[in-house]
């Protein structure tokens, strides 16, 4: 299982989702607006848009908020520029880590992401450092206590999925990036509901830690992810079997 979908469980054992829905409905709305400025206010001919309104239903954003968002990059609201940077760095324990983000100020986005590494006892690295250690795939994960693989396995790869995972309690459906929205949507057609879906950096390989050390990674991965200028944030850490967070 990639370290990535396992964070997405602890995350959510913990019910750090709930606590910070209104920080994630914040940078939807800006990937949202971002994509309506870059491509067009229409989902059916701009896909960056159309992945993004998805990416926002399967958090439950209410519709008026994503139709603002679409109008307020589309210029028919105040239109802040915004900048899409990414930055690459090492946590402890020579994890790779890729930050990625939306800001409308360079200067203290930079500044804030080095900061956190360093504190967390991590390095800010140069363009592409860590990046060749990841494929940018889809990502669609479902809880196998509503769903069998069989079922999910079946519809996924049916409507053009490259492969289908599962383990500790997750099926977790790969897609290549741009067949992304259209399997999405032809799973939820189906009836299939998403326990979260989105573009993902996945490592093609990982590294694992004592539980200590991955405490400390795991620290630096929450806390650079509470950045309002961060949007996502990835790493190849593999998460131990047993692992407990006690935070």
């Amino acid at each position: 299982m990639s370290g990535h979908s396992k964070w997405a469980t602890i995350k959510r054992k913990k019910g750090a989702a709930d606590a910070a829905r209104g920080q994630k409905f914040t940078k939807l709305i800006k990937e949202i607006s971002v994509a309506a400025k870059n491509g067009g206010p229409d989902p059916d001919s701009n896909a960056a848009l159309r992945t993004a309104i998805l990416k926002a239903r399967s958090e439950n954003m209410p519709k008026d908020n994503i139709d603002r968002a679409i109008k307020k990059g589309s210029g028919e609201l105040d239109n802040a520029v915004f900048y899409e940077l990414t930055y690459e760095g090492y946590a402890p324990g020579g994890v790779a880590i890729i930050i990625d983000t939306l800001t409308d100020n360079k200067n203290r986005t930079a500044s804030e992401v080095r900061s956190t590494l360093t504190k967390g006892g991590g390095t800010l690295g140069t363009t592409g450092s860590v990046s060749y250690m990841f494929q940018t795939k889809g990502m669609i994960i479902y809880d196998d206590q509503k769903y069998t693989e069989e079922e999910i396995f079946e519809a996924a790869l049916d409507h053009g999925a490259d492969d289908v995972l599962h383990e500790d309690g997750m099926i977790e459906v790969y897609t290549a990036p741009g067949d992304f929205a259209n399997v999405l949507e032809s799973l939820q057609e189906a009836g299939f509901e998403e326990e979260s879906a989105e573009i993902a950096k996945i490592a093609d390989t990982t590294v694992e830690l004592d539980d200590e050390r991955t405490r400390k990674v795991l620290k630096i991965l929450e806390r650079l992810e509470e950045l309002d200028d961060v949007q996502q944030v990835f790493s190849n850490l593999e998460i131990p079997d047993g692992f407990e967070d006690e935070g």
